[in-house]
């Protein structure tokens, strides 16, 4: 291709619509109609009680 050669134009992208599901939000849920789906009692304490920086100081000392 020379230097005075045309370039060919772009030829603009067509306005994509919006996907069909998000035209329109759903209703909002009220919070009195939801329900607790995970566990939400307190975990275990995973170091059973132990201090494991006091541990390691002692270890280490």
């Amino acid at each position: 291709m020379s230097a005075t050669a045309p370039r060919p134009q772009p030829h603009p992208e067509p306005r994509a619509e919006p996907a069909p599901d998000f035209r329109r939000l759903p209703e909002p849920i009220a919070l009195e109609d939801t329900i607790a789906t995970q566990d939400v009692r307190d975990v275990p304490d995973p170091d059973g009680g132990r201090d494991p920086n006091n541990d390691w100081m002692i270890r280490h000392a």
